[in-house]
């Protein structure tokens, strides 16, 4: 599960809520063990993704940096590359 989880630090422009809520939510899933929580553990699970994403807003703010900020389309280029190369469909040759 914590495949899914993204860098979000030091791109232009910066993370969203919604993948800072994305991230923490996945983080709260593999703490857990829930995909989905029961009925009985839906407030616990729901108070811990708002916690998580709250200290994650708080660090990527705080965070420092003297690299320039990347871009999302490069690095969604690179990461399907990586993927490409990783498992090649039936009609790419592996490469070498």
């Amino acid at each position: 599960m914590c495949r899914n989880i993204k860098t979000l630090h030091n791109f232009k422009p910066p993370a969203t809520d919604e993948e800072i809520r994305a991230s923490s939510v996945q983080f709260v899933r593999k703490l857990s063990g829930f995909t989905k929580p029961s009925k009985a553990n839906e407030l616990a699970f729901n108070r811990a993704v708002d916690q998580v994403a709250q200290a994650a807003h708080e660090l990527l703010q705080s965070l420092i940096t003297n690299s320039p900020p990347r871009d999302r389309q490069v690095e969604a280029a690179k990461a399907r590359a990586r993927t490409a190369n990783r498992f090649p469909s039936a009609d790419t040759p592996p490469a070498t």
